[in-house]
């Protein structure tokens, strides 16, 4: 079983008043049983004012998460927080790893860090955590492809990073004090745990006709849709416009069907390339079908609402950690907060939990055969409930 605790403090530039914040809140001392890791989320304001790395030295644990735009713990909604979820347990064990970049061949530098966590280990860990910076040039599917290979098929959730600034340049991966653009840091918890994973997108009626299949892609490049240029097609739905602006379709996310019996994922519209090709935020394999979403605050409530109910009802947890992607934010206009403030209504004091804002999604899907498969996600709201 794990006890799971949550501290947050909003002293940014007060180094001593932040770190008692967190260790009164925690009391290790009274609290920490035989195994404990570390949750972090926060703006990169508290990197810069130390406090972040002060924290993280004055917890006896390893500390690991991600910077992101706005969070909340069911204590607080903010922009200017950080908040420490800990884990800790007498017969679940946690381990710690942190990858080299990934700014040259990450697939090979993500296996080699999966090999690192497995050395020693006689047993299959029971779940990932895994946290890693948004890097445009990289595609978190090939993250997750190879996250899933190398530790035989376990469930894997978790986030890429996201700020609050126009070009993304403050995107942390956060690991025990330090800072950095390009590496993944993991968590296996090995032992008594079994975590239960919750998803919503959009509703169905928000999904808009007609289908297009997929001809030529690249990774994470749409080139042609029923064998014409991605571009032609957004001229026909009238986006051409939009289309040549950074992020300006976000409010419409494209709806992956990946032809398989698997769940549809959403996708995420960044940019044209300089061949008129779309850069998606994950892969667009060919042969996959594709629809257009429409995003609105409405929506994001109604579906995040049923699904925090469906986690909630599943009977007794410990903890919850839920990531949200920024596109969903960004639909609720200047009600930033209303989607945090709705899980916290509904969650109350049945479970502690963790939520933040997120560049993408890690989370397993359920088959119609009932089999966990990882992927990853845009425009989601994902819950791993333990």
């Amino acid at each position: 079983m794990i006890r799971t605790l949550i501290a947050s403090t909003e002293s940014i530039d007060d180094v001593d008043a932040a770190v008692e914040d967190i260790k009164k809140q925690l009391d290790c001392g009274k609290n920490l049983l035989k195994n404990a890791v570390g949750i972090v989320s926060c703006h990169y304001e508290f990197i810069h004012s130390g406090v972040y790395k002060a924290v993280c030295e004055a917890l006896p644990f390893d500390v690991l998460g991600a910077i992101t735009s706005v969070h909340g713990n069911g204590k607080k909604s903010a922009i200017l927080q950080l908040t420490v979820m800990l884990l800790t347990s007498d017969d679940v064990r946690f381990k710690t790893v942190l990858s080299p970049s990934l700014k040259t061949e990450p697939g090979k530098n993500i296996e080699e860090a999966c090999r690192n966590a497995m050395e020693g280990e006689a047993e299959k860990p029971s779940l990932l955590f895994t946290f890693a910076p948004f890097m445009i040039e990289n595609s978190g599917d090939e993250y997750v492809s190879v996250l899933t290979n190398a530790l035989d098929g376990i469930p894997c959730f978790g986030t890429l990073a996201v700020d609050d600034t126009a070009d993304f340049h403050e995107c942390y991966m956060l690991c025990n004090g330090e800072s950095y653009h390009d590496r993944m840091s993991l968590i296996l918890c090995y032992g008594n745990i079994n975590p239960r994973f919750f998803l919503a997108t959009m509703s169905e009626e928000k999904i808009i006709d007609p289908s297009v299949s997929i001809t030529s892609s690249e990774g994470h490049i749409l080139k042609e849709v029923n064998g014409r240029p991605v571009v032609e097609w957004f001229e026909q739905m009238g986006l051409a416009r939009a289309s040549q602006i950074n992020y300006a379709m976000t409010s419409l996310p494209f709806m992956l069907d990946y032809n398989d019996g698997t769940p549809p994922v959403s996708r995420v519209f960044i940019n044209l390339n300089e061949n008129r090709q779309a850069i998606c935020a994950g892969a667009v394999p060919e042969g996959s079908i594709l629809y257009i979403g429409v995003f609105d605050k409405e929506d994001v409530l109604l579906t995040s609402g049923r699904t925090i109910a469906e986690a909630l009802g599943g009977g007794a947890a410990q903890g919850m950690l839920i990531y949200s992607c920024v596109s969903r934010c960004m639909s609720l206009g200047g009600d930033q907060f209303a989607e945090l403030d709705l899980i916290t209504k509904e969650t109350g004091d049945k479970c502690p939990f963790l939520m933040a804002y997120s560049g993408g999604e890690i989370c397993p899907t359920q088959t119609n055969k009932n089999a966990a498969v990882n992927r990853f996600h845009n425009n989601t709201f994902v819950v791993c409930i333990f």
